[in-house]
């Protein structure tokens, strides 16, 4: 939902969503579909055990072999866990990050292949219910903000399950073949992926009372929204609370955790955010609420968060420049 320049730093490479710039080759793209594909058949007819085995050696290795990305992931559970960067219990957490990523992988790459049944099977929507009455009284749409915590697209299809018309936003620029094999394939379990850069179909899922899924842990933009993070300053997209204020639409932040047993999901949920206006400074006080519920969600379950771009300013610079711009947010600023 965010757009800008890029931050400073050497991250031009890890802003989100992510795209190429050049749009890439035709060969590129269709490696990329078939390489997809021919992933999805393997891990799916392999053992659960071994598939999850696999792809953790895999995903394992590339923190052990990308330098920079290790680097941004240990900043990011430095700050999570308020410790150095350096600190041991900083790397136990990644690579427990990692694990569960790798678990993620094999679910998503197998989801295809369960039943509608057995897919519902894997949510627990119960805290959910309780907001169906409201939520189909009152018409108007429903905003979810969420984290990669637990699976999104398994979630989606449960909570789809039970006849909610739900949305998300997916990066139709990197590779738009694989985004229309994934819109297909997403449309057929009851969940309509959009291109992030489409406002228009945005619009229209609001305006018909319907609901629209936004993950607001992409990364830190420059151009975000000041908010403060884990005791520290960030930004974060100001999509969310300014698509609620211009439709009307309740804001939601919803958590999903693995139950212990680490088979099936639970959803979450905290107090709707109400947006009065477009005003900045109702702008910053909605984004702040969403900061607040988005850090109780990860400190709940630092090790089934799989975030791995950075989510906090590389420099003192930037910190105090956002402190600054949130200073003239503030009421009376």
């Amino acid at each position: 939902m965010s757009s800008g320049r890029a931050p400073s730093g050497g991250r031009r490479d890890l802003v989100a969503p992510h795209r190429r710039g050049d749009g890439g080759s035709r060969l590129l793209e269709h490696g990329a579909i078939l390489g997809y594909r021919a992933g999805s058949w393997i891990i799916g007819h392999l053992p659960e055990r071994v598939a999850r085995g696999l792809v953790g050696f895999v995903v394992r290795g590339s923190y052990a072999l990308w330098p920079s990305k290790r680097r941004f992931v240990n900043e990011n559970f430095a700050h999570v866990l308020g410790r150095t960067v350096d600190d041991p219990a900083v790397r136990r957490a990644a690579l427990a990050a990692y694990r569960t990523y790798a678990r993620y992988v094999v679910e998503l790459m197998r989801l295809p292949r369960l039943t509608d049944a057995q897919a519902s099977d894997l949510v627990d929507t119960a805290s959910l219910m309780s907001l169906e009455a409201d939520w189909r009284a009152h018409g108007r749409g429903l905003i979810f903000t969420t984290a990669h915590v637990g699976n999104l697209e398994g979630v989606a299809r449960g909570i789809a399950r039970h006849g909610w018309p739900i949305s998300g936003l997916g990066d139709d620029s990197s590779f738009p073949e694989l985004f229309e094999h994934l819109r297909r394939q997403r449309r057929a379990w009851g969940v309509n992926l959009i291109p992030w850069r489409s406002l228009r179909e945005m619009y229209g899922v609001l305006g018909r009372g319907e609901i629209l899924t936004l993950a607001v842990d992409w990364g830190y933009r420059a151009d975000g929204i000041p908010v403060r993070l884990f005791g520290a300053w960030t930004t974060l997209p100001a999509g969310p609370a300014a698509l609620a204020a211009k439709t009307g639409a309740a804001l939601l932040h919803v958590a999903v955790r693995r139950t212990p047993d680490g088979r099936r999901f639970v959803v979450e949920h905290g107090d709707v955010i109400e947006v009065a206006s477009s005003e900045p400074a109702e702008i910053a006080r909605a984004t702040q609420a969403i900061a607040d519920a988005l850090e109780a969600t990860i400190a709940a379950a630092p090790d089934q968060w799989y975030s791995f771009k950075p989510l906090w300013p590389p420099t003192a610079e930037e910190r105090a420049a956002i402190a600054e711009r949130a200073a003239g947010l503030a009421p009376g600023g």
